[in-house]
């Protein structure tokens, strides 16, 4: 019997807001909603948009592939794409992008997807399942440097060395890991502190996962492509869940909102500013009780200046 993994949508009306609210001339565009998931923004905001408006949507996941199929309004379109390739919309076409950095439930809730170590599953964790390879792919290869690395850096675990030599341990006694219970058992083992109600293996599993999809590559490259996609006035949304994501957006639009002086060309004119940063939103009080996973949101908004 096939399962239904429900989702609960982050910060709903605020994204859909920041991209639409008090733009009534703007609601006849075309909007992106770069990362579709389930498709909860998606839907709202083909609530939100006029009849002549467009909306297109990206993911490298073929479930939100399928599900997106479930949507049959004529103004909708999903690409099986990720979105660091948002660069191939014409430039200056979009009057909305939003971008939701967190994986889905059903990602999460699905043992055969491999993200959780809250379930026994294959030690897969691609996003994109028909290419590339799964963790437990480049676990059995790695370097133990390697993996250190990758802990440490997209993990920002302090004990990233003892668990990448526990892991390299392992292969040499018993063979490669091979499920996410394997992997959180072993992590238990070698990290013996632990923030109050954090499993030890958190930080290890949000590495290894940010690593093998490229994850914080391709935010970078997301975030470029938008300001040539962007229209003058269009607005940018994202979402971010953890500290790493949202360093890289606060920086993004911070260096694109302020004017850029030459220091070896002191009067020449500065280089203009391209966004304008709108602000930042964090989830209410009542979502945070009624959806814990949204405790880490942060929503900033920025929009396309005329440069």
């Amino acid at each position: 019997m096939e399962t239904s993994w429900t989702h609960t949508t982050v910060m709903l009306d605020e994204a859909v807001d920041a991209l639409t609210a008090d733009r009534p001339d703007a609601l006849v565009g075309c909007y992106v909603d770069a990362t579709f998931g389930r498709g909860g923004h998606t839907r709202r905001l083909l609530e939100r948009l006029a009849p002549e408006a467009r909306l297109i949507a990206f993911d490298k996941d073929a479930e939100a592939v399928a599900e997106a199929a479930r949507i049959t309004d004529a103004r909708f379109s999903i690409r099986h794409q990720g979105f660091k390739d948002l660069g191939e919309l014409p430039p200056r076409s979009v009057t909305g992008l939003l971008m939701d950095l967190g994986i889905s439930s059903p990602q999460i809730d699905n043992p055969a997807r491999g993200f959780s170590f809250r379930f026994d599953g294959p030690l897969d964790m691609r996003m994109d399942t028909t290419r590339g390879e799964s963790v437990a792919d480049w676990l059995a290869t790695a370097e133990t440097q390697q993996i250190a690395e990758v802990i440490r850096d997209y993990g920002e675990e302090r004990f990233a060395v003892q668990i990448a030599k526990a892991i390299d341990a392992r292969r040499q006694e018993r063979g490669p890991i091979s499920t996410t219970t394997e992997l959180a058992e072993l992590v238990a083992g070698t990290v013996k502190t632990r923030e109050p109600g954090q499993n030890p293996a958190t930080r290890t599993f949000q590495a290894f996962r940010i690593f093998i999809n490229a994850e914080l590559e391709e935010l970078q490259q997301a975030l470029d492509a938008s300001l040539n996609v962007l229209q003058p006035g269009g607005r940018l949304a994202v979402i971010a869940f953890h500290s790493l994501e949202d360093r890289i957006v606060k920086q993004f639009i911070a260096a694109h909102s302020k004017e850029v002086y030459d220091r070896r060309a002191p009067f020449a004119a500065p280089k203009v500013m391209k966004l304008r940063a709108l602000g930042r939103v964090r989830p209410s009080e009542a979502e945070v009780a009624g959806n814990p996973r949204s405790r880490s949101a942060i929503l900033r908004v920025a929009e396309r200046t005329e440069a």
